[in-house]
């Protein structure tokens, strides 16, 4: 063989060699990156299982109270957090302080921190969030009892699972609330019905519209209308439904207005001063 032809061989397995080798290397790497693939999706389903986990079940379960999106006049409220345990008489004494409600969430849960109340309340920017906690319901030994009793009569064994204390699970509740500003007239109303006889399915309305709260300091309460009190009549505009007393505010608003009401059972007549929308 000719020196030439020796050299070229040599030199061509040479670069035989440096090719296999750049193949296994980037075949290393193609596995090594196919892992870290693999690595970031598990990685990545874990933080989503762990997102589910954490999620706040008061934003979850929250029910707008209606479609008129309301919430604090001011763009960055300091949104307050209270606890009670009375919701129907809160909730009479928010309507009455010029608040009214921007929804509600409810759920049962083991546990469910107050504190994620207060976050989904700063998110929809609510002025003040009312947390009610209920105990709700957990296995109790005379449940225990029940199932002996009912693995007895089979003749069958009682499963030991069945046997141990279940955790306690309360109904959470809480209401998101708003300012408003100071209303026109001042109250809050419903429209009562009632049966047509002890055992009759008919339904007849009531005359006029049921005050349910009057709003501190609003022109319904400087006129001394109160909670229990029925509207009968604003201006011209007889009070037959809410949509009545809607009507006849925007109609007489900023006005001194003759208004006819029942209070205590007496049918009296007292003058209203409408404040105007400024």
């Amino acid at each position: 063989m000719l020196p030439n032809a020796q050299n070229f061989t040599n030199k061509s397995s040479a670069r035989a060699q440096i090719l296999a080798r750049k193949k296994i290397t980037t075949g290393l790497m193609l596995c090594c990156l196919l892992g870290l693939g693999t690595l970031l999706v598990v990685t990545q389903l874990h933080a989503a299982e762990a997102n589910i986990a954490k999620q706040n079940l008061y934003a979850k379960n929250y029910k707008e109270q209606n479609g008129y999106q309301l919430k604090s006049q001011t763009a960055n409220p300091d949104t307050k957090m209270y606890l009670s345990n009375h919701k129907e008489d809160d909730n009479i004494s928010m309507l009455e302080d010029g608040y009214d409600m921007m929804g509600s969430t409810g759920f049962n849960e083991i546990d469910a921190p107050v504190e994620d109340a207060l976050q989904h309340g700063k998110a929809i920017k609510a002025d003040t969030v009312l947390v009610y906690r209920k105990y709700g319901s957990a296995k109790k030994s005379n449940s225990k009892i029940e199932l002996i009793k009912e693995a007895a009569k089979k003749g069958g064994e009682v499963d030991e699972k069945d046997m141990v204390e279940g955790p306690t699970e309360y109904q959470y509740y809480a209401s998101y609330w708003a300012k408003l500003p100071m209303p026109l007239f001042g109250v809050h109303v419903i429209k009562l019905v009632k049966a047509a006889s002890d055992d009759s399915e008919v339904k007849i309305e009531e005359k006029g519209l049921k005050v349910i709260a009057v709003i501190k300091d609003s022109p319904a309460a400087k006129a001394n209308i109160v909670k229990g009190d029925t509207l009968l009549k604003v201006g011209d505009i007889e009070l037959v439904k809410a949509d009545d007393l809607f009507a006849a505010v925007k109609r007489y608003a900023g006005q001194i207005v003759p208004v006819e009401l029942q209070q205590s059972g007496t049918e009296i007549k007292t003058k209203v001063a409408l404040n105007s929308r400024k």
